[in-house]
């Protein structure tokens, strides 16, 4: 199976060099400067579950593209996917298999109107990663979960042929035959983690510490929850109660990557994992507030980036 990983950071790097350490024929669609710096250095990983180091690994870049893959895997930010369809097109070939690894669900959307919904696999990882200035990935706790199967649910013969492919790599593949739930479920819990830390500016811990901020963390959860219960994937009551629990954990240092995007002032998700997420239920005609509250918060910070980017490019 020839396999393309778009991108070497730090999903892409990890699930694609943990693929390729595991033997499988893989290639990294990257930018110039990334590949130089893996043929320099090599694909470097750090791993609470085990090192890796692997030299000279292949690459392409947009421009010297030109032969079909048959599985591409996509983990991208959601604000670069526009750009990611057309470097990765000339790979889409008739049989080619995508697998999105983005947060949310409208990256479906884009994907099906390119490529055709028969090419495009649900699924989501979890995994906890970043690249660091040396352009090493690290792993930095023990997840590292990948979660692909067929929207329909059917145990396709090409979705058991990438699970064979993954078999003997060192993270935890799993082919579900209900993966739009799956994705629904981790939806309703980032959105909610989103929302609520990048709203506090505060990892969990200090929020449930606050004078309602439990409260905050619960009502933004029940948003989220009844979008999903209108969209036809209510989360089951395990769930929703795993999710509780992990949103009001005393002490808890948990944050979203999201608010640290936005501490570090940086472009951030906010339409793909808090705004579609809104849209969908407002369209369903659900009293969101404490959802539409998050998604104004963070829009307003996108504005005030944006004028302060421009500022500084017209000083």
């Amino acid at each position: 199976m020839r396999i393309l990983v778009v991108g070497a950071g730090a999903t892409g790097g990890y699930f694609g060099g943990r693929l390729l350490e595991s033997g499988q024929d893989v290639t990294f669609l990257v930018r110039k400067t990334r590949a130089e710096m893996l043929a320099r250095t090599g694909l470097n990983i750090r791993s609470p579950m085990g090192d890796a180091t692997l030299p000279s690994p292949s690459t392409v870049q947009a421009d010297t593209l030109n032969r079909a893959f048959d599985l591409i895997i996509v983990s991208c930010k959601a604000y670069h996917l526009p750009q990611v369809i057309e470097d990765m097109a000339p790979a889409v070939g008739s049989n080619t298999v995508i697998l999105p690894l983005l947060n949310g669900m409208r990256h479906l959307d884009l994907l099906d109107a390119r490529f055709g919904a028969e090419h495009v696999l649900g699924g989501q990882c979890v995994i906890a990663a970043t690249l660091d200035a040396d352009g090493v990935v690290r792993h930095l706790n023990q997840s590292h979960s990948l979660t692909f199967g067929e929207r329909d649910g059917t145990r396709s013969e090409r979705v058991e042929r990438i699970a064979q492919a993954m078999a003997n790599a060192r993270f935890e593949p799993r082919l579900s035959t209900t993966i739009l739930q799956d994705m629904w479920d981790k939806w309703v819990f980032l959105a909610s983690l989103a929302g609520i830390t990048c709203l506090m500016r505060a990892p969990v811990g200090d929020i449930v510490a606050a004078p309602g901020g439990t409260q905050a963390a619960l009502g933004l959860l029940d948003d989220c929850r009844r979008v999903a219960d209108a969209c036809g994937h209510a989360p089951s009551d395990t769930v929703l109660g795993r999710a509780r629990s992990v949103l009001t954990e005393p002490g808890s240092a948990l944050s979203a990557s999201m608010m640290r995007d936005l501490e570090q002032g940086g472009p951030i998700e906010a339409d793909h994992v808090v705004g579609d997420l809104l849209a969908r239920g407002e369209s369903s005609g659900a009293d969101l507030p404490m959802l539409r509250l998050a998604y104004a918060h963070l829009k307003a910070y996108e504005v005030r980036r944006s004028r302060s980017n421009a500022s500084g490019r017209s000083g």
